[in-house]
């Protein structure tokens, strides 16, 4: 199977999707939708694009088996690996596909937000590659805390914007970068990095993101003969997640997004529209977005993919929420015994996988570590850990 296959279509995932935008953007969203399908269709384009995840992203990644944690756990976990993707996460995979369109698309500059950093890395890294301008928005606290992927996205060559309005995490900072594109809705190419957003860009996303899934389904194929029991990933916006999942939609295999206990969109959340797209969102009770809390970046949104909240509403995947402390000993575990020092985003993941094990004793896991922890250091050392 191609690690590109298709995926028609589709602005709507259940009764969740749309597009929910300003007059000024409904043309550009037009012209992306037209133009991305196209180009997906376009043998020469996904070529092209195969080529630069194989020489430049450095995919396919591996699927580790985990024996101590297995041991540990009670269970026989696999570990598809995206921390060892260039930039060190899977924000890659996106940020190439999309950059690739922006240049056929003929745009003069690129726009992204970033809330961990990985997407503003990716983005900056990938334009530097094609030559095309780039400028990052990103909310001040986040600047701050990720302060060393700021420094890389400078190294590569971006403009970043520190977003000071707001929360001043990545919502003030997609915010911001929609504000920009409504200026320049022509001229001008969004980047944007998760399964969120006015369509097509859940759908662009989950397309360009599936590779994880697909990789990870035949190489577990390899492995086990087989299929995993349960499929494991974090959820912010949920592009690693819905990345991998989508590739075992139609599979016997159970599906579980974990999310951050101060931003658990699907156990707190209710329908609304956020930056363009009706999907779950932690509101007040005056229906005004809600306010979260994780110890990592990347999870500190208050909504979820559209994708996401039909796979909730329809059952098909479970979603479950850890805490900081449950993240922050997962990632110790993982790194003392299996010598991975994952993204605190992906420890989540592994808190997930860990209860998950305890539920379902000898269970076949697939987690996907979406990213390495070098980010975090200084946040670990804040609390406690590997000081």
């Amino acid at each position: 199977m191609s690690a590109l296959a298709a995926d028609p279509y589709t602005d709507r995932f259940g009764t969740f999707g749309g597009r929910f935008v300003p007059e000024t953007l409904v043309g550009a969203l037009q012209r992306l939708t037209r133009s991305a399908e196209e180009a997906l269709a376009d043998p020469r384009f996904l070529a092209t694009l195969e080529e630069q995840l194989a020489h430049f992203a450095g995919r396919p990644t591996p699927l580790t088996h985990a024996p101590a944690l297995s041991e540990a756990w009670g269970a026989d976990v696999y570990i598809k690996r995206e921390d060892l993707a260039h930039t060190g996460a899977h924000k890659i995979n996106n940020a190439i596909g999309q950059a690739l369109l922006a240049k056929r698309m003929g745009a003069r500059r690129v726009l992204a937000e970033t809330g961990a950093g990985q997407h503003g890395v990716a983005t900056a890294a990938a334009c530097a590659r094609l030559g095309m301008p780039c400028t990052v928005f990103m909310g001040v606290v986040d600047v701050a805390r990720q302060h060393a992927n700021v420094r890389r996205m400078k190294l590569f060559g971006a403009e970043v914007v520190a977003v000071h309005t707001g929360d001043a995490t990545l919502r003030a900072a997609i915010d911001e970068a929609l504000r920009h594109w409504v200026a320049d809705p022509v001229g001008s190419f969004y980047l944007l990095g998760s399964a969120v957003g006015p369509a097509p860009y859940p759908w662009l996303v989950r397309r360009l993101q599936s590779v994880i899934g697909i990789e990870a389904r035949e190489q577990l194929g390899r492995h086990l003969g087989g299929l995993p029991d349960v499929a494991v990933a974090c959820v912010g916006g949920g592009s690693n997640a819905i990345g991998l999942f989508h590739p075992f939609r139609a599979d016997p295999v159970e599906l579980v997004g974990v999310e951050a206990a101060g931003a658990a969109t699907v156990a707190g959340g209710r329908p609304g529209v956020l930056h363009g797209s009706l999907s779950l969102l932690l509101q007040d009770d005056h229906g005004q977005v809600g306010d979260t809390h994780s110890v990592s970046a990347g999870l500190d949104y208050p909504g979820i993919g559209p994708d996401h909240a039909a796979l909730a509403a329809s059952g098909r995947a479970r979603y479950v929420s850890v805490t900081d402390d449950e993240a922050l000993d997962a990632l110790e575990q993982l790194c003392r015994l299996e010598g991975i020092l994952p993204a605190l985003e992906s420890a989540h993941a592994f808190a997930g996988a860990r209860r998950i094990a305890t539920e379902r004793p000898g269970a076949r896991l697939v987690v996907c570590c979406s990213g390495r922890g070098d980010k975090d250091l200084d946040i670990l050392a804040k609390n406690g850990r590997g000081a």
